[in-house]
C-alpha cells in the first residue's frame, strides 16, 4: 500500500551503544552529550541501573552513585536525543561550515560596531592600531609664511585638523613608540610673490630625519608666474623617531619675498598616516 501524506524523513531510527572500560572511579564521559540521565539507559553486568538513584547524566558527563571495579561490564544505550545547546569543540568549525552572509557584525564584536582595537592590512593580517590606519594627522597654516629667494626653508604648520597619537609638533610628525611601518604622506603649496610676474620654480621637498627624500620641482618657461602649486604623495618606510618634514625652495628674477599661502581653505596643507606594520 502506498504511503499517504508526506513521508518523514527518517523512516527507521536505531539506538547508539557506548561501552565502556571500568575503573574504581563513579565519573565516566559519554560518547553523545544527553539532556538527563533519563536520556540513557545504563547497565551495569547485565543489570539495568535507576535513572537518578544509581546514576546522574549531564551533556557528556556520567557519574555513578557507587563506583565501579575495573571486572565490572558496564555500558549505556543511548534513548533520545539531547535537548540542550552542546558547544562545538575549539577549532572544530571552519568557514565551509559557516553559511554565506551568516555572520553579523554584531556577532563579531561585543559592541556590535568595528572593533577599535584591530585593522586589515594590506597582507590580509591584522594589526592593533587604533580603529583605523593610525597613527594619523593633519595639519594647515593659518596664515601665509615669509621665505626667502632661493633659500631652502622648512614650511611652519599652526592648525592641527587632527592628530590621533599626538605625533605632530613643532611643525614635523615623529613616529611613535612600537608604531615602525610604512606610512603614506601627502601634502600641497601654494606659493606666490604678492607682486605680479618674477617666479618660475618652486621646488617642495620632503625630509626624513634631516635629510631630503623626494623633491618635486615645478617650473614656468618664462619668468611670469605668481602663484604655484606643489605637492605629491609619498610612501616612507619608518621606524620609533623617525620625524617627517617639509620643506620648500623657489627661484625668481628678484630677491623680493616670496610667500607660502594659508588660510580657512587649507590652500597649504600636509598629512600622513600609516598603511602597513613593520
Amino acid at each position: 500500500m502506498p504511503f499517504i501524506g508526506n513521508q518523514p524523513a527518517l523512516s527507521y531510527t536505531s539506538f547508539a551503544k557506548q561501552d565502556f572500560t571500568t575503573s574504581a572511579t563513579t565519573s565516566y564521559t559519554l560518547d553523545n552529550p544527553v539532556a538527563n540521565e533519563n536520556e540513557i539507559a545504563l547497565f551495569i553486568n547485565f543489570v539495568r541501573q535507576e535513572p537518578t538513584t544509581a546514576y546522574t547524566a549531564s551533556g557528556t558527563s556520567l557519574t555513578l552513585t557507587s563506583a565501579t571495579s575495573a571486572s565490572d561490564d558496564m555500558y549505556c544505550v543511548f534513548l533520545g536525543k539531547a535537548v540542550q545547546t552542546v558547544n562545538p569543540p575549539s577549532g572544530s568549525v571552519g568557514t565551509a561550515q559557516l553559511a554565506d552572509s551568516s555572520v553579523s557584525l554584531a556577532k563579531l564584536s561585543a559592541t556590535g560596531t568595528k572593533d577599535s582595537t584591530t585593522f586589515l592590512r594590506g597582507d590580509n593580517t591584522f594589526a592593533s592600531a587604533g580603529g583605523d590606519l593610525t597613527p594619523a594627522f593633519q595639519a594647515t597654516k593659518s596664515t601665509a609664511q615669509t621665505v626667502s629667494h632661493a633659500t631652502t626653508t622648512k614650511v611652519t604648520w599652526d592648525i592641527e585638523t587632527y592628530d590621533t597619537d599626538s605625533a605632530f609638533a613643532s611643525n614635523k610628525f615623529t613616529v611613535p613608540t612600537g608604531e615602525d611601518g610604512k606610512y603614506l604622506f601627502y601634502w600641497h603649496l601654494q606659493v606666490g610673490r604678492g607682486v605680479d610676474s618674477d617666479m618660475y620654480r618652486v621646488n617642495s621637498s620632503i625630509y626624513k630625519n634631516g635629510s631630503q627624500v623626494n623633491l618635486i620641482s615645478l617650473n614656468l618657461a618664462g619668468t611670469d608666474g605668481r602663484i604655484l602649486n606643489a605637492g605629491t604623495t609619498q610612501v616612507l618606510d619608518l621606524s620609533a623617531n623617525d620625524y617627517i618634514e617639509i620643506y620648500v625652495n623657489t627661484a625668481s628674477s628678484s630677491t623680493n619675498n616670496i610667500f607660502v599661502y594659508g588660510g580657512a581653505t587649507e590652500t597649504s596643507i600636509f598629512g600622513g598616516y600609516k598603511i602597513l606594520g613593520a
